[in-house]
């Protein structure tokens, strides 16, 4: 699979993971594994808020639209996931409901290309 370009592109758990990274708008996710390149929800990752008082967050609550272009860094964060073949990231940092930066372990510790 190439790099998805909008969500008539994503399987069915990427819909849900960009639902969920939407909901969260600033935090974190924990312990997601991957098995041949699919994101596994069951269980569902630990789910980390970062919350600041008196500041509104933007991004809390929010559901995306049916269908629409991905934004490059979710793109990128599921071309990237769909080239693992085993592994976990261990975090996944959320800002504005975009993937930031992540920490991934891989099977065997093989780099990814």
């Amino acid at each position: 699979m190439n790099r998805p370009a909008s969500t008539r592109d994503l399987l069915p758990s990427e819909r849900a993971f960009v639902a969920a990274m939407s909901c969260l708008g600033f935090g974190r996710f924990e312990y997601l594994r991957i098995e041949r390149g699919v994101l596994l929800l069951d269980p569902w990752p630990t789910v980390v808020r970062d919350v600041k008082f008196g500041a509104q967050d933007p991004g809390a609550a929010k559901t995306p639209a049916g269908e629409f272009d991905l934004k490059p860094q979710v793109a990128e964060l599921f071309e990237y996931v769909r080239a693992v073949d085993a592994g976990e990231i261990r975090t996944l940092e959320v800002k504005s409901g975009l993937p930031f930066s992540m920490e991934i372990e891989t099977a065997g510790g093989h780099c990814h290309a």
